[in-house]
Order: structure tokens, then C-alpha cells, then sequence
């Protein structure tokens, strides 16, 4: 099991390491660093603590089998039938969480999403995607805050903003990246005609600080407003809400979840930090892309994947090709089929920029 992705090795050489670091005298004086010793080693130790379950239940299994075999036991030949399908399952999940190698992969996530083309059918499709992408983060046990979202007219959302907080949240939805498209008779077209609508996604590293990303205040412009939506009274007679923008960039961000100005500034920083180390990460992708020849364009604009409800049900995923029949099923946050497809396609250098709105 070990080589390949996981070098077991290199790992305990950097566990030890960053337990003899943590063993320092002065260690809990500088608390930032600290506490990116902490989390590194976390994100070291974790795999291979799992390596090590892994490498037992396979040894476990086989001896099992071996049993089995030599006494004719059919129950038990079942049985383990059965744990090799869940030790392959473990298997898979394992060899993702290697494959998860970017610079901020091990972050938390801040998605927002935004409606297209499509008035009133494409506010509701983001309603539709938030909803999606909720149950999909239930589902792994990840905690969720909405922290800013735009109501639309007469329903849904025009744009909303999703904190999500768990291992790998980023690296996991890295490839929901892009434009999704619906394709559906619209409830609220009295003509029952099909709709296609369209919603961005985006997904950016949620980042307390990285000694990478400079931000100068001077090139900061803040703004305060009242917030709007839930929150009771309170909530629209203050000016609590930010909205920050980064001068030299136009990046713009804003937080209205918190009652606090200081909680929504500071909610609004991490946003604003993490599309500063998306940009970062998005011009050196545009560089090595000119390298080596390709012409692509790194932004927004190329559908990444379709939903069609009507007049057959079906998702695929254009870059993949990866698809599933079952519409609701995926409207429900079962996801991860189209994530592992992108990611083992990304690891070995299958997937194709500029094929991505066939």
C-alpha cells in the first residue's frame, strides 16, 4: 500500500519533526505559528493514523479469507465479501485525501454563488444549488454559515455566500469551480415552457491569515450599510454590515450574518484573502498554461456542468464526462461521484481546459 501518493516515510520524518517543535520552550509564545504547527500536524498524523487502520483491516481480511477458505466457510466468505466492498470504499476515500496536494486544499471553504442568465429561474437555481451543496456538507459531517446572501425579486437568491468548515473542504470543492446550467419547465412560466438557466460557483480557501498574501490597508475601501433578510429588527437598524473593497484588484467582498461590524469585517478579511490567494493561484495556472502552449480562459464563463430535468433527467459533468441519471439524487447532495472524477482525472493530468462547454 505504501509508495505512489504516500510517501509513509517522508511523513513520520515530518511528524517528528513537528513534535519536536512543538516541545519547545518559547513554542506557545507565538501563537499564530503555534497554531499552524498544530493544524500541519494534524493534517500529517491524520493519514497516517488512517495508513496504519488501513493496512490492519487489509492484514485482518486476508487472514480472514485464508480461514474461510481452508474450513469451506460460505457465511464467512460472504461476509468478507461484504468488508472488502467497505475497505475498498475506505481505499478510495484515502487515496483522495492524497491526492488533495494544493496549497490550501487542507482549508476550509467560503463558496458563493451567483444567478446568470435567466431572471427569476436562475435566482431559484441558486436556491436550488445552496440547498445542494448544504446537504452535500451534512452528509460528510461538515458545519455550514450562511454569511451573506441578496434575496431575488419573487423567489430565490441572486447571490448567496456558504461557509464551509471541515478537513479538505476546499481541495473537495475546488472542482464545483464554474458555471452550472439547469434545463427544466419553469414553475414560473404559466406556459409550462423548458427554461435553461445558469448560476456560478465559487469557491475560495477560507483563511484566518497566510504570511503570503499581503494587504495594505491604504488599499482597502470600506463601506457600512444595513443589513437586509433574516435577523430580526435589530439587524436593519444598524449599520453592521461590510463590504470591503480592494482598490488594486476591484475585488470586491461583503458580510451581513453578524450583528457585529467587527465579527462581519473580519468575515469579510477572510473572504477578501481568499480570492487574493484564488487570484494568485489563477495567474500562476494562466502562466504555466501559456508555457506550455494551451489557451484557455482561467475565469468564468465556460458551463462546467449540466442538470436536465426535462425531457429526460440526467447531470454530467463536461469535463469529466462523468454522469448520473438520477437528478434528485444529486439535487439531494450526493456529489461526490462528480468530485472524485475531477480529482483522479486532475492527478493524472486527464482533464482538457478547454474542453469544457461540449
Amino acid at each position: 500500500m505504501s509508495g505512489g501518493l504516500f510517501d509513509h516515510d517522508g511523513r513520520e520524518t515530518e511528524k517528528t519533526n513537528l513534535e519536536a517543535a512543538m516541545l519547545e520552550p518559547d513554542f506557545w509564545g507565538e501563537p499564530e505559528r503555534a497554531e499552524r504547527i498544530t493544524r500541519q500536524l494534524r493534517l500529517v498524523a491524520g493519514p497516517l493514523e488512517e495508513f496504519t487502520r488501513l493496512q490492519e483491516g487489509v492484514s485482518d481480511w486476508c487472514e480472514l479469507v485464508d480461514l474461510a477458505r481452508q474450513e469451506d466457510d460460505v457465511q464467512l466468505l460472504r461476509q468478507q465479501l461484504t468488508e472488502a466492498e467497505s475497505l475498498l470504499v475506505a481505499l478510495r476515500q484515502f487515496e483522495l485525501t492524497l491526492i488533495l496536494r494544493g496549497p490550501y486544499d487542507h482549508e476550509d471553504a467560503i463558496v458563493t454563488l451567483h444567478a446568470g442568465a435567466g431572471g427569476t429561474e436562475a435566482q431559484d437555481w441558486v436556491q436550488m444549488l445552496l440547498r445542494m451543496y448544504l446537504r452535500w456538507a451534512e452528509r460528510r459531517g461538515f458545519r455550514t454559515d450562511i454569511i451573506d446572501q441578496l434575496p431575488g425579486e419573487e423567489a430565490g437568491l441572486k447571490s448567496v455566500s456558504l461557509e464551509i468548515r471541515g478537513d479538505n473542504a476546499f481541495g473537495f470543492l475546488r472542482p464545483e469551480r464554474g458555471v452550472h446550467r439547469l434545463v427544466r419547465i419553469s414553475p414560473f412560466d404559466a406556459s409550462g415552457r423548458r427554461h435553461t438557466s445558469f448560476a456560478s460557483v465559487e469557491v475560495i480557501p477560507d483563511l484566518e491569515a497566510d504570511d503570503t498574501i499581503e494587504i495594505r490597508s491604504d488599499d482597502l475601501k470600506v463601506d457600512t450599510y444595513r443589513a437586509s433578510g433574516a435577523g430580526g429588527q435589530h439587524i436593519n437598524k444598524t449599520e453592521s454590515a461590510i463590504r470591503i473593497t480592494h482598490v488594486p484588484t476591484g475585488i470586491v467582498v461583503s458580510c451581513q450574518s453578524e450583528r457585529s461590524q467587527h465579527s462581519n469585517r473580519e468575515t469579510a478579511m477572510k473572504m477578501l484573502r481568499g480570492k487574493l490567494a484564488e487570484l494568485k493561484e489563477r495567474e500562476w495556472e494562466q502562466h504555466m498554461a501559456e508555457v506550455r502552449g494551451i489557451q484557455s480562459d482561467i475565469g468564468w464563463g465556460s458551463q462546467i456542468r449540466s442538470y436536465v430535468f426535462q425531457p429526460y433527467t440526467i447531470v454530467r459533468d463536461h469535463r469529466t464526462r462523468y454522469e448520473v441519471g438520477n437528478v434528485q439524487s444529486v439535487m439531494n447532495g450526493e456529489i461526490d461521484g462528480f468530485i472524485e472524477a475531477y480529482l483522479q482525472d486532475e492527478a493524472k493530468g486527464l482533464l482538457n481546459p478547454e474542453d469544457t462547454s461540449s
